[in-house]
């Protein structure tokens, strides 16, 4: 499955700060709900930026969580970044890691991994919460194949800054004169803006693709207001306002030239590559998550 970007100019705004309005669809995921932004019939990417989900909030009784059980994933990093709650992350290269709030899981697909993704067994025991945001980035023409990896980067790596009433944590990628150890990535813009006050906010100029997400709150451009659950994408440089205790994200970057396909977890400029990933898991030919015996079977359709 494919899917087309918008490029009628009904799904743009000709003059000012907003491009296009990308509305999130709510989805079930057994147990807890997620808002679907990306890919949406509107636009399938914002820069390398292929797959974002808004997970949460969502509460759980005691002895209930998350089991994501082992799957795999090909030609894309995953990033977990949460707000709130804690997952713990096993991979097929034999990772085992807590994600908590601030922190960042980068995951490298390139080739093949397996992962799975659960609720430790203490927070289970207590009863847990969980918000956060699930995004993939699409790896870089040429380097759709690289050796898969695995790299944690603790809350107090991240460059964080104060500017205009706003706290900036930059996730990945470099912007307001700071970069995060993440991603090497010149042209990738990756961050979480938290503001306690009414607030302004100049988006980079080399952010050539670029969009905010909104939490929780709501920021205005074009005398427009976006509430929570909007995706708006914007031209580099734009100004946004941002209302009193609002949280958004900030994603964009460069998107890759050759268009990219994506059937359920897998991602590829190929559409034989996807098919013979497809063929992989079916078959067993994925290296297994050390200790889980679970896993999602492919999907019939």
């Amino acid at each position: 499955m494919s899917w087309q970007e918008c490029l009628s100019p009904s799904c743009e705004v000709a003059a000012g700060a907003a491009r296009l309005v990308i509305t999130s669809t709510e989805k079930d995921l057994g147990g807890f709900t997620v808002r679907r932004v990306l890919p949406a019939p509107e636009r399938q990417m914002v820069g390398p930026f292929i797959f974002f989900d808004h997970v949460g909030p969502a509460s759980f009784p005691p002895g209930q969580g998350v089991d994501v059980r082992p799957h795999p994933h090909i030609g894309i990093s995953t990033v977990t970044y949460l707000f709130e709650g804690e997952l713990f992350h096993r991979d097929s290269l034999g990772s085992a890691r807590a994600i908590r709030p601030g922190a960042v899981n980068w995951m490298t697909a390139g080739r093949g991994i397996v992962h799975s993704e659960r609720t430790p067994p203490e927070a289970r025991r207590q009863g847990a919460r969980l918000h956060g945001i699930q995004s993939w980035l699409a790896l870089p023409d040429g380097n759709e194949e690289v050796e898969p990896d695995f790299q944690h980067f603790p809350t107090e790596v991240l460059p964080q800054i104060e500017k205009d009433g706003l706290r900036i944590r930059i996730i990945a990628g470099a912007a307001w004169g700071e970069a995060s150890p993440v991603s090497g990535r010149r042209d990738l813009l990756y961050a979480e803006a938290v503001a306690g006050t009414p607030a302004e906010l100049v988006l980079p100029e080399h952010c050539r693709e670029c969009a905010v997400y909104v939490v929780e709150g709501a920021v205005e451009a074009d005398d427009r207001t976006f509430d929570a659950g909007i995706m708006v994408v914007l031209r580099p440089g734009a100004a946004i306002r941002v209302r009193k205790d609002t949280r958004f994200m900030i994603l964009g970057g460069d998107p890759p030239r050759r268009p990219r396909y994506i059937w359920w977890n897998l991602v590829s400029s190929s559409p034989d590559r996807i098919e013979q990933a497809k063929g992989d898991w079916k078959s067993g030919r994925f290296d297994p998550v050390p200790g889980e015996t679970e896993f999602i079977p492919l999907p019939e359709d």
